[in-house]
């Protein structure tokens, strides 16, 4: 169960007793219109996505393909736990999402290549990191024309995955039956909620250009005036996204970021991250959920952005996800590239012996950087001997410092942070040369020294 809905419950929103099916018919005198019910794994992310399709007139979030009747969403969740317990034998629904379309404006071909192309159709009973029989990947048609374009999209698509190195599609391709309006909190889930859940959103693979003269479509269907099924499938395709190649990264150590189109948790990870990388460790981006060519992921991914930690071609470490917690990803990072004796420092406040540090006598002309993020916190030419065992700096770079009020040890003290990551540093001092009379109190081993080339 999703953490949002725990969220819900707790705020005492209170769902309606059962949602009741619902059919399109279009008004008298209005343009002819079709639907298709997909299932793609969680169905916010489903409805945001396809709704994104022009020509596309209305996205409803719904259940579809069990068993049950007048089931709501609590209903679904209760009989899957039953069914992973042995406890129930009937058929689970699915979160699904009904896609009412204009044919004059969009095939049934550019809505199924959506579909192939938004989510991981290969995961069999799981989606991302959502895992059960309900969120299985699904097309319920309601018609033969339909059951015929799911079929061969399907088969077109299966080949761009087998291409790209994927397995077999489990999507089921059956007949509509016990369609389900889903409770109105579920509607439009994301507009509503713009932090919610995002799920990996796909394979990166895209749907092959050229498949519509294979692809049959509902009688209903009318291409706009002087453009091809053709034409429009071409416009609307692109190259597969082709794994990263192994011998063009760092052998040693390497994070590659896997990223997923239209993720708004993958942009924010590029402006709040990437955008400034700075670390010693490369980073590279993919929209390939596979690993790097003659390397290997421990297990398969299920969030986007997924950030993995490489070393000699072999998974090491991975952060899964990102909500815009800077600090968390740093301090994910700091644990993989910093030892325990510095680890001690940067996350417990721990403090160096005196006149250990390896940066003590550092007097080259150059910069001091944080050793996780790189960024730079004082330069060479502000730092000075204070005879106390510690490197000791008059004045930090703009911006590169947080200062945090220390009552620990039953002393008052002021305490330096790094701006960039968050780690502990050291103190700051009234007791310093002039100009600042200031004296930044600093482990010298949570500082990185880059000499000036």
């Amino acid at each position: 169960m999703r953490v949002a809905m725990a969220i819900a419950a707790g705020l005492g929103i209170i769902m309606g007793a059962y949602a009741m099916e619902k059919t399109t018919t279009p008004l008298k005198g209005t343009a002819p219109t079709d639907f298709i019910v997909l299932g793609m794994g969680c169905f916010w992310g489903a409805e945001k996505r396809m709704g994104e399709i022009p020509g596309i007139i209305d996205v409803e979030s719904g259940y579809a393909g069990g068993d049950l009747r007048g089931a709501g969403y609590q209903d679904i969740l209760n009989h899957e736990r039953a069914l992973r317990a042995g406890k129930a034998t009937t058929r689970n629904h699915a979160e699904v999402v009904k896609v009412t379309f204009n044919p004059a404006k969009v095939t049934l071909e550019k809505v199924l290549a959506k579909f192939w192309e938004s989510h991981n159709p290969t995961q069999g009973d799981r989606q991302g990191n959502d895992v059960g029989s309900n969120y299985r990947s699904a097309i319920y048609y309601h018609d033969e024309s339909q059951k015929a374009a799911g079929l061969a999209t399907e088969a077109a698509y299966q080949k761009a995955l087998d291409a790209a190195g994927y397995g077999r599609i489990t999507t089921e391709i059956l007949p509509l039956r016990n369609y389900i309006t889903a409770e109105e909190y579920h509607q439009n889930y994301l507009k509503k909620n713009p932090d919610g859940y995002c799920g990996l959103g796909g394979t990166g693979v895209k749907y092959p250009p050229n498949s519509a003269s294979k692809v049959p479509h509902a009688d209903t269907s009318s291409p706009p005036a002087g453009a091809s099924s053709t034409a429009a499938a071409s416009a609307n395709a692109g190259m597969a996204a082709q794994p990263l190649e192994g011998s063009e990264l760092n052998p040693d150590r390497q994070l590659v970021a896997f990223e997923a189109e239209h993720c708004e948790f993958c942009e924010r990870f590029e402006k709040d991250i990437m955008s400034h990388w700075q670390a010693g460790v490369p980073i590279a981006r993919t929209l390939n959920s596979n690993p790097p060519s003659g390397w290997k992921l421990e297990k398969p991914l299920f969030a986007a952005p997924t950030i993995v930690l490489f070393r000699n071609g072999k998974e090491a470490a991975r952060y899964t996800g990102y909500n815009g917690e800077k600090s968390n990803f740093w301090k994910w990072l700091g644990f993989q590239l910093l030892s325990p004796e510095q680890q001690k420092i940067a996350f417990q406040q721990g403090t160096e012996p005196p006149f250990t540090a390896s940066n003590l006598d550092e007097k080259r002309p150059g910069r001091f950087v944080d050793p996780v993020t790189g960024a730079t916190l004082f330069y060479s030419n502000t730092k000075f001997e204070s005879g106390t065992g510690w490197p000791s700096f008059f004045d930090p770079v703009e911006g590169a410092v947080t200062l945090h009020d220390d009552n620990s040890h039953g002393m008052r003290r002021v305490e330096v942070r790094s701006a960039s990551s968050g780690i502990h540093l050291g103190h700051l001092f009234n007791d310093g040369p002039p100009p600042s009379h200031k004296r930044y109190c600093i482990n010298g081993n949570v500082l990185k020294f880059v000499a000036d080339r």
